[in-house]
């Protein structure tokens, strides 16, 4: 029997929502639009002129967007086809103002990042991205006011508050007569921060990707390659770094002796206003340009132009963030040698084919990631550890080492005089390689064995100097291995030390058979490929 709720029992469904009109909404628009019209007025009037824009008018221009964006997303502009252009113009207007304000920023700012030298004309490519998202700006206003009076919202009433936007800014700083209010070690500080600096640029290789391409492949580098959420995280992972160095390093007796930190903050700082540049641009075309441009009314004109915009996404904010990051990571090194603590720690040796290609290069990128030099010392020989070719020498003297062991191992076997052991001579190589495997003195990376043509092994006088050729040239081209252990040493900077034991530690990235294995998260920044 089923049981019908009574009007009491019903669940109580929400309201629905009211659909307001044309009329009564813009009612309620037209007194919220009035001052971002006035200063869409105001841009008109000056034709933006350069001394138009300045940070006070941008940020009164990206408040009012945004208030009137909040507006208009609270009633469903964006899915409503009158008001829809509207809200998409506020929406640019927000974000190009942004942009606009965090470029003046860099330009007031660089005097105060005391930046090393890079290539290029930092301070011109500036001004000429000013001028770029400027009249991004103009056409935007413009644009505005034209879809104001198809709205049919009033038009503000012309006025002369223009210096209200002027910013006059004469030449001088305060004077630098604060005390600072902490002392802190400044090895241990200079250290940490220069560490973190060079860990995020290992992971920074997007910031490169513009310097390695011609620029007219810039196009075909995003999203693919260059996206938006890609370089948001590394705006909000330089943020952190700056804001890691305000806690702990500025306003400190630290940063007042080391001439260093301060051009260190400038090099972060600079890097992390590029990339909110850089974010903008990729975000505006990514949802405003890609694929909208054939959906345009016929006639209508871009507000801004997709090639050009990603010229200066590629060519200006990602180039010039390439540029400085590799000057920062240049001083971190030197700064880190400065305080460079000499150690020496003895580690077991990679148990897979040695110092092969894939252990000796991340030793050594390791090595140069901090730009510390460190020696590895084996049997009295020493090599230079940042050096891939200089480590494959030292897997050269290994190997010769195990050839002459293994010789020495196959002459103690007893089978070898056995009266039919050399009757087949290939069969004779199978049954020395297996007895070593069996007890336990090699390790076998290939089967079958692979072997030579009777042609070849005929060609040999002696039978046993033949199996012990075969032997060797098995385990020169990897396909047997000596178990033996190797331990070398690692002298140079303990911050070095400390990060080739953990590699050590985690078996030089691969297991006894040569396959990848997960590195410690303290040097994940070797799977980058950034060094």
């Amino acid at each position: 029997m089923t049981t019908v709720a009574t009007s009491e029992e019903a669940p109580q469904l929400p309201p629905a929502v009211p659909l307001m009109s044309n009329a009564d909404f813009r009612a309620l628009a037209n007194p919220r639009s009035r001052e971002l019209l006035r200063l869409a007025q105001y841009l008109d009037r000056r034709h933006w002129k350069s001394s138009a824009l300045t940070r006070p008018l941008l940020g009164e221009i990206f408040h009012q967007a945004t208030y009137l964006e909040e507006l208009l997303d609270a009633y469903g502009a964006r899915y409503n086809e009158r008001w829809r252009p509207y809200r998409a113009t506020m929406a640019a207007a927000k974000l190009f103002a942004g942009v606009n304000y965090v470029l003046l920023h860099i330009q007031h700012s660089l005097p105060a990042y005391r930046l090393l030298p890079v290539e290029g004309d930092f301070v011109a490519a500036t001004a000429e991205a000013v001028e770029f998202s400027g009249q991004v700006l103009l056409r935007i206003g413009r644009r505005m006011l034209l879809q104001a009076r198809q709205l049919e919202l009033d038009a503000p009433p012309g006025d002369n508050r223009d210096e209200e936007w002027e910013e006059s800014l004469p030449p001088g700083r305060l004077a630098h007569n604060r005390k600072g209010h902490r002392a802190v070690d400044a090895s241990e500080t200079v250290t940490y921060l220069a560490t973190a600096f060079l860990n995020q640029a290992a992971g920074s290789e997007l910031l490169h990707v513009p310097m390695r391409i011609r620029p007219s492949e810039y196009l075909r580098c995003v999203p693919e390659t260059v996206s938006e959420e890609e370089v948001r995280r590394l705006q909000h992972q330089f943020h952190n770094l700056q804001s890691l160095y305000d806690t702990f390093v500025s306003d400190t007796d630290t940063e007042r002796l080391n001439p260093d930190l301060p051009v260190l903050r400038g090099h972060i700082s600079v890097i992390f206003h590029l990339l909110e540049t850089a974010t903008g641009f990729a975000h505006y075309y990514e949802r405003h340009v890609m694929g909208n441009t054939a959906r345009l009314p016929e006639g209508r004109v871009p507000l801004v132009d997709g090639r050009q915009l990603i010229d200066y996404l590629m060519r200006y904010s990602l180039s010039f963030a390439s540029r400085f990051l590799t000057a920062g990571r240049e001083l971190c090194q030197k700064m880190l040698k400065r305080y460079a603590e000499i150690g020496r720690v003895e580690v077991a040796g990679p148990r897979y084919r040695g110092f092969h290609v894939r252990p000796a290069t991340l030793v050594a990128k390791i090595v140069c990631h901090y730009g510390s030099k460190v020696s590895m010392e084996l049997a009295g020989d020493s090599f230079d550890a940042s050096s891939p070719m200089d480590i494959f020498r030292a897997n050269e003297k290994i190997n010769r080492e195990k050839r002459a062991w293994l010789s020495a191992e196959v002459d103690k076997l007893p089978c070898i005089r056995e009266a039919e052991f050399f009757s087949d001579p290939c069969q004779a190589v199978r049954r020395v390689v297996f007895t070593l495997a069996e007890q336990g003195k090699i390790v076998i990376y290939q089967r079958p064995l692979p072997a030579r043509s009777p042609e070849e092994s005929d060609a040999y006088k002696d039978p046993l100097q033949y199996v012990l050729d075969e032997v060797k040239r098995l385990q020169t081209t990897g396909v047997i291995d000596i178990e033996t252990e190797i331990t070398v040493a690692f002298v140079g900077d303990k911050r070095v030390l400390k990060d080739l034991r953990l590699l050590a530690g985690c078996g030089y990235g691969e297991d006894h058979f040569g396959n990848n294995t997960p590195l410690p998260k303290e040097i994940a920044y070797l799977r980058r490929g950034q060094v």
